[in-house]
């Protein structure tokens, strides 16, 4: 394949570069931005039908460049504004001059232009499913962390710190995320778990998000197993900003008041920065951002005679504090044409805790478990350099570097240190073969280098995880109506100098334009997904559960393949996109996280209870997928904006009787062994309907808007929560009790979560909002023995300028 690769692209160069000569003329000009009149430094002059032909603008954003003869279009495009087409008359010999004026985007539905694929494409023309959030609807709802925002995304739900893209995987606490997350192209996973750093995201600069769904691994590297989420940071527009909020509130008293734990206020405060601006020919943002959280769990106070020795902490201990400092700064060369380059950073102090179970289902309900909580103290930050080079021909050079650091320090033993190394080169190349011709490669290198004793499974507290990649994908668009894509990975992985695995993967996909604004698509991918550090050699004991290791835990892999339609539409004066998807998700050697009695404490002879990551057999997930986005513009000054979508899984395991592990006991641990309900094979820890929607409704300078959210009931969880439930009431009250199965059978009906916000904007400047998350004050679970938010409270207040 990679010979065929080659050979296609000295075709195309030979091609390029052997055109027989044409009559020309000079195409020359000045492109400025209509509102404020200003040039545009660095805008793209593309000549229609030949992108090999181009310019783009200097400091004085002026342009020139030589072109055929004869009626001629040119695309002009800069980023944050509308792209132009324009058609211009070239006389040979003459120079032909145009002054060029571009607008702002008005709303994400005229001409958004995405990065997806590595390929700059409309969101009609791309091969997945895609969602799209933009930055307003985060300011709105005062998003202090970016799950709250991403678990409104159809198809996506984001369970206590693990990110599910189509039921794709089950409940970890995070740990070996199969969907990739990416800020600017870059994976902001740890080194030793593949743990999201949700709290690093710098949600008071974010221009953008991308979620997409179904296999990505072939670009965006193996942990994009079922999905990727790509977070696109702002970058300055032609005027100076500055954006300062401000908000404070408070959690409400929980709806059952025998659960309230708190005798003081119960808080939120925090406060975001923003400045962006362009310093001649440099751009430069800044970011920062406090947060000041009681929370909304106390502290472990087990049930007399029952004792807590290990997590006997204080309930303000259980208060959350997290301080970001982020900034992003790019040079453009003055010298150099086309040449930019930079240094992106971010550093964060982050005090939370790790909560794995409640004290109960009844008063203990916003209670941590006795030896079930862990305090940390994190100081986490990475830098970002990067080079790119984009010539006049199409070519594009890319170059990324970055170094993540991690110092985690948890209560019980439970700290980890880890250095992460990454490296990514791209070369691209665009063509005008009598299609549109789109190739990129590239390299990817990344080192985990992780010191925790939690990780001594593998014989030692120091382990590293090494990963080399090539990756290439080709894009090809017949006359606008048939895109194809088609590429290939190669991933090899070390650990420890030790262990190594070689794999490749591939994908291909295709967009047809059927009618006008009607879109169908077709892809399939695989998947491939190494196990982490922390699955394979965790083995720790944190009080009343444990981590128990597995070092011959094997890579899982998948398969998935969907077609979808996208339809624009408009019916009087909304108009907006219905997007259509149905899928099937195969994956060999799945692994899950495994609630069992794995061990035998050394001072007791009853078996000790803990997690485990095991490879589970083959498993299969079919849906579908149905969103709408849209805007109603109702009268001059009245407009209503819509978000909405629902997702179907059937989740099931394919080797129910497979054998993967033993207990302590000897046990023999099957799919059907290990579950609470495995009449139906679903697999555990998945809702099979979800719903989401989003509607905002603005009038001159207010707005109204809500949220709405309908999880299904979780049909299947491991069978041993219920046999530990049993064990501890055997115990006569000497160890406090677990209470789960009880809300499992009687609450666990599906839950629907109402948030409302309202703002008002005054002199232009300002802004004031009321926040309202759980306005109902609903009091529920999600992900088993963990209690979600009761309704909080927030007003916030801000200030552009």
């Amino acid at each position: 394949m990679f010979r065929h690769i080659v050979l296609c692209l000295i075709s195309g160069l030979f091609l390029t570069n052997c055109l027989f000569s044409q009559e020309t003329g000079y195409f020359e000009g000045v492109v400025k931005a209509e509102d404020t009149k200003e040039t545009l430094i660095g805008a793209h002059i593309k000549l229609k039908g030949d992108l090999s032909a181009g310019a783009i603008t200097d400091l004085d954003g002026k342009f020139s460049f030589q072109v055929p003869e004869g009626q001629q279009t040119f695309m002009i495009s800069f980023t944050g504004m509308q792209t132009e087409i324009i058609s211009v008359l070239i006389k040979r010999s003459e120079t032909t001059f145009k002054e060029i004026k571009l607008k702002a985007y008005i709303n994400e539905l005229q001409g958004v232009e995405i990065k997806v694929g590595r390929f700059d494409k409309s969101i009609e023309e791309i091969t997945t499913s895609m969602e799209i959030i933009k930055p307003d609807i985060i300011q709105s709802k005062n998003v202090t962390n970016i799950k709250t925002i991403l678990d409104l995304t159809p198809g996506l739900n984001v369970l206590d710190e693990e990110p599910q893209i189509r039921g794709g995987s089950g409940f970890t606490f995070g740990v070996g995320s199969k969907v990739g997350i990416f800020i600017d192209d870059m994976p902001v996973l740890s080194g030793d778990a593949s743990r999201p750093y949700w709290d690093l995201v710098p949600t008071e600069n974010i221009d953008q998000i991308e979620v997409v769904k179904g296999c990505s691994s072939v670009l965006s590297g193996a942990n994009a197993l079922s999905g990727a989420i790509y977070i696109r940071t702002s970058r300055p527009k032609l005027q100076p900003q500055t954006r300062i909020k401000l908000y404070s509130g408070m959690y409400s008293v929980p709806e059952n008041e025998a659960m309230k734990w708190w005798s003081d206020l119960p808080y939120i405060g925090g406060a975001d920065y923003f400045h962006s601006r362009i310093i001649k020919n440099t751009d430069v943002t800044i970011g920062a951002n406090v947060l000041l959280d009681h929370g909304y769990i106390g502290a472990p106070r087990p049930t007399p005679p029952a004792e807590d020795s290990i997590t006997n902490f204080s309930d303000n201990e259980m208060a959350k504090q997290r301080y970001r400092l982020n900034f992003n700064i790019r040079h453009r060369s003055v010298k150099y044409v086309g040449l930019n380059f930079g240094l992106n950073g971010n550093v964060m102090y982050n005090k939370s805790s790790l909560i794995l179970a409640w004290l109960d289902d009844s008063s203990g309900f916003y209670r941590a478990y006795p030896g079930a909580l862990i305090l940390q103290d994190q100081f986490v930050f990475y830098l970002d350099p990067f080079v790119n080079f984009y010539s006049k021909i199409g070519i594009t050079h890319n170059f990324k570097a970055r170094i993540l650091y991690n110092d985690l320090k948890g209560s019980n033993d439970q700290s980890n240190q880890s250095t992460v190394y990454y490296a990514d080169y791209n070369f691209g190349r665009k063509y005008d073969l009598r299609s549109n011709f789109a190739f990129i490669g590239g390299l990817t290198f990344q080192y985990n280098d992780v010191y925790s004793k939690m990780y001594s499974g593998s014989g030692s507290p120091r382990n590293s995880l090494m990963n080399l990649s090539g990756y290439t994908e080709i894009d090809i668009n017949f006359f606008k109506l048939l895109n194809i894509s088609f590429g290939g990975r190669l991933e090899v992985y070390k650990v420890n100098d030790t262990i190594q695995e070689t794999r490749p993967v591939f994908r291909a996909g295709a967009s047809l334009k059927l009618m006008q604004e009607t879109y169908l698509r077709l892809s399939i991918g695989q998947g491939y997904r190494y196990p982490t550090i922390a699955e394979r050699f965790i083995k720790t004991d944190m009080g009343s559960f444990g981590v128990f290791d597995n070092p011959s835990l094997v890579p899982e892999s998948s398969v998935n393949t969907e077609i979808g339609v996208k339809q624009g539409f408009k019916f009087a004066k909304y108009f907006g996109y219905l997007d259509v998807a149905v899928f099937q998700q195969d994956y060999k050697n799945t692994i899950e996280y495994l609630f069992g009695r794995w061990d035998i404490l050394s001072d007791s002879n009853w078996p000790f209870y803990g997690f485990k990551f095991v490879n589970t057999g083959s498993s299969k997930i079919i849906g579908a997928d149905i969103s709408v986005t849209g805007i109603a513009q109702l009268a001059k000054k009245f407009s209503l904006r819509t978000m909405f979508g629902y997702n179907y899984i059937l989740p099931k395991s394919l080797e129910p009787d497979y054998v993967f592990a033993t207990d302590s006991s000897q046990t023999e641990l099957s799919y059907r062994t290990t579950s609470v309900n495995p009449g139906k094979n679903i697999l555990k820890y998945r809702f099979l309907n979800t719903l989401k929607a989003d509607l905002e409704f603005n009038y001159r300078n207010s707005s109204a808007g809500f949220s709405v959210k309908y999880f299904s009931r979780i049909e299947n969880l491991d069978k041993s929560i219920e046999e530990l439930e049993e064990y501890t009431i055997s115990t006569g009250g000497s160890i406090q009790q677990i209470a789960y199965m009880d809300y499992f059978n009687n609450h666990n009906n599906g839950i629907f979560v109402l948030d409302v916000r309202i703002s008002h904007t005054f002199r232009e400047k300002h802004k004031l909002s009321l926040i309202s998350d759980n306005v109902f004050n609903r009091t529920y679970s999600l992900r088993p023995l963990k209690a979600e938010e009761m309704r909080k409270i927030i007003l916030q207040y801000s200030l552009t300028f």
